[in-house]
């Protein structure tokens, strides 16, 4: 990954108009020392841009004032998936998304239109917060502040809270709120996380990647999911999210810049979702290039749990290298997409015939006076797979792998790969 990464960096660095922006993951939390390393050489550190908890970047997921509430909430569902891959029952995911929605217009119209985690926190878990929150509204909405549009939105999130949330069962709620406070709890519970993530509106410096796309930045998540899991998978994902919605909108937004953009994803089964299906197979048009690694295929099926949705992505991914894996799964597929070709065959026949023969019952033996014996040896073609389970599991090497790889124009034949170390590429700049 760090070879692509320092190409990517490296293309027309000194180009204001032509330098790509991207987006980079990091699961493990090294990735961004090597990108730190390829920024300064190639005098692109001002336009680097790192997300983690010891960094200066104040980033409020939730800030998006003109994304409408139920697709913000629809965002958070996406999320949720991470944490409930085999979730079959999409009631609670639904209704979730529904509360969230609500809680969303609420929170904007009491908080001139700031919303966070804490607060949507406090909205679903202190019953008298909402109350409180309410009398201030009533306060509002008789100094005749709000528009239609916001006494359309208080109307309809009271008359939800009112008839509908608090209405519900003991169950159901704690399910629900169970639930929500997956993605909104490590928000509340971490002074750092909440500082960084839960800004004040005046202390935010990080809006979007409307500069990514447009002055190409290059955004680093640097947070080791080991140690941050939950929160790790909130922000990678929204982090993605809110890239490929900027990507995709340059598509109906002419006055957009067209600079090409990549999105680079180490460890990619921990931060994939439904949505990437869509993205990879549209995002070519908005010249978006999407390079992302993971241990298997399998390990991309345990996350999503809908093996078509992983085909859809598999397929759309054009270039692809395989390195030695176990995962049968990995192995199969990668097989069926290479193809087949004849392979000569060759098959060996023996037989011996006797006539009077004679058994001695002595030495328990049997004698022929008249035998004869033919040897034969056929060669055939078959149609077999190139590459078999054996090379995958066996005879690839460290650092070689099998390319399946596009020139622009037309597909390269399968060919096995011996690929150079970074450590050696980058002996250079040490």
């Amino acid at each position: 990954m760090y070879p692509f990464t320092r190409q990517l960096i490296e293309f027309e660095s000194n180009n204001i108009v032509e330098k790509l922006g991207m987006l980079i993951l990091d699961v493990k939390g090294n990735y961004y020392h090597q990108v730190k390393k390829y920024v300064d050489f190639y005098n692109r550190a001002d336009d680097l841009i790192v997300i983690g908890l010891n960094s200066d970047i104040r980033y409020n997921p939730l800030d998006k004032p003109n994304l409408k509430a139920s697709v913000l909430a629809n965002k958070l569902k996406t999320i949720l998936t991470l944490f409930s891959p085999n979730n079959s029952e999409s009631y609670w995911l639904d209704k979730a998304e529904q509360i969230l929605t609500e809680c969303i217009k609420l929170c904007r119209l009491y908080n001139d239109g700031y919303v966070t985690f804490v607060e949507l926190h406090k909205l679903i878990t202190i019953p008298n917060y909402y109350q409180e929150k309410i009398v201030l509204l009533k306060e509002k909405f008789l100094s005749g502040v709000f528009s239609i549009e916001d006494i359309h939105n208080l109307y309809s999130s009271i008359e939800f809270f009112e008839k509908e949330f608090i209405a519900l069962d003991n169950r159901t709620s704690s399910i629900l709120k169970s639930e929500i406070t997956r993605i909104t709890g490590c928000f509340v519970s971490d002074y750092a996380i909440q500082k960084i993530f839960c800004p004040k509106k005046s202390e935010l410096n990080f809006h979007g990647f409307s500069d990514v796309v447009n002055k190409g930045k290059i955004v680093v998540l640097n947070m080791n999911i080991s140690e941050y899991r939950n929160l790790s998978k909130i922000i990678a994902a929204y982090l993605k999210l809110d890239f490929q919605a900027e990507v995709m909108s340059r598509l109906s937004h002419s006055h957009t810049s067209m600079r090409s953009v990549a999105f680079i994803s180490d460890e990619y089964h921990e931060y994939v979702t439904d949505t990437d299906a869509n993205f990879f197979a549209q995002s070519r048009e908005a010249k978006c290039i999407n390079i992302v690694a993971t241990q298997s295929y399998t390990s991309l099926l345990s996350s999503i749990n809908n093996q078509y949705t992983i085909k859809v992505i598999v397929q759309n991914l054009i270039n692809k290298f395989w390195f030695r894996t176990d995962d049968i799964f990995t192995v199969e597929d990668a097989q069926k997409q290479i193809g087949k070709e004849e392979k000569d065959k060759f098959s060996l026949g023996f037989s011996e015939n006797s006539n009077d023969s004679n058994s001695n019952i002595i030495i328990n033996s049997i004698f022929s006076h008249k035998t004869s014996s033919s040897e034969s040896i056929n060669r055939y073609t078959q149609s077999d797979y190139i590459f078999d389970t054996n090379f995958f599991t066996r005879e690839l090497q460290t650092f070689s792998c099998v390319a399946f790889i596009s020139d622009g124009s037309k597909i390269l034949p399968p060919q096995k790969l011996d690929l150079i170390p970074y450590f050696v590429l980058d002996k250079n700049m040490d």
